[in-house]
């Protein structure tokens, strides 16, 4: 089944080209072309979510995985994926959905699930839960907020496992439907946005304020980069940042990177660099401070 599901984040311009703007990018898109995430397409001047429907990954996990440490431990969340993103990082740990573009003919292959079929699954598998989660649910919006709606009449929370670079109005309309969410902070500059990630990191923090000022359950997750992201300097930044806005109940999160993608110009962060994060992390007052990718 074919399903062509309208934008509702978008606008219309002169002749047949639209403008996206649900994201910062803010793509003008010519007819017949995708937007920078591959997930959004303008036919004949109007867009379309062309991975509406069509996720390109479905698995049962345990919720610390996605990580929430400090939300519904010890339960299974039903998580769903789509293809594309709408950051370009170089050093992306999942990049077999999130840099490649849906398949040539994919809708002929793949099976329509519509929102209520993704919440059945869920039930179906013993979950507690859904997350939106694996490639960058903010630029399949849409499909995430119907999931949403389905899943609360069926009393089964949302997670939201994101970069958080969106704009405000539509993170305002998806945040409202989402329970908690797990932001993953890139690095605390715009020089590392701008290098690592093609991206800005203003509208990042925007979001986790967003979040926070809707009563949202918030963790963050800084996957630590070997001389990229690890210095006591930029580490020092984030906790002031996320001390003088959210406090220091926050649950925070610092993962192990491991060379994959196209940066491959760093070792694995070691073990002793995520000791001594959490040690300052700690100075600073934080109570929830948690570990990943430790081998």
């Amino acid at each position: 089944m074919n399903k062509n599901i309208k934008s509702k984040f978008w606008q219309k311009l002169a002749t047949e080209d639209v403008q996206c703007i649900l994201c910062p990018r803010n793509c003008i898109i010519k007819n017949g072309s995708s937007g920078y995430c591959g997930a959004r397409q303008n036919h004949n001047g109007i867009l379309y979510l062309n991975v509406y429907g069509y996720p390109a990954a479905l698995n049962a996990d345990p919720i610390e995985k996605k990580p929430f440490a400090m939300y519904m431990q010890g339960t299974r969340t039903f998580s769903v994926g789509c293809y594309g993103c709408n950051l370009n990082c170089s050093f992306c740990q999942n990049y077999h959905i999130s840099k490649n573009l849906p398949p040539k003919n994919f809708k002929e292959k793949f099976r329509f699930l519509n929102p209520l079929e993704i919440v059945e699954k869920a039930i179906s598998a013993g979950c507690e839960s859904i997350a939106l989660t694996y490639n960058e649910p903010t630029i399949w919006a849409e499909y995430g907020i119907d999931i949403a709606v389905e899943a609360k009449k069926n009393g089964l929370p949302v997670v939201l496992v994101s970069n958080g670079y969106i704009n405000e109005k539509p993170a305002a309309a998806f945040y409202k439907h989402i329970d908690a969410a797990n932001i993953d902070m890139k690095g605390f500059s715009e020089l590392f946005y701008k290098e690592m990630t093609d991206g800005k990191l203003e509208p990042v923090l925007n979001s986790i304020k967003l979040l926070y000022s809707m009563n949202k359950h918030i963790e963050l997750t800084n996957l630590v980069i070997p001389n990229k992201n690890d210095s006591d300097e930029m580490i020092q930044n984030y906790l002031k940042w996320v001390s003088d806005n959210f406090g220091h109940e926050i649950s925070l999160h610092f993962s192990a990177y491991f060379p994959c993608y196209k940066y491959l110009s760093s070792p694995p962060t070691s073990p002793n660099t995520l000791y001594r994060i959490r040690d300052i992390a700690s100075s600073y007052g934080f109570k929830n401070v948690f570990l990943g990718n430790l081998r």
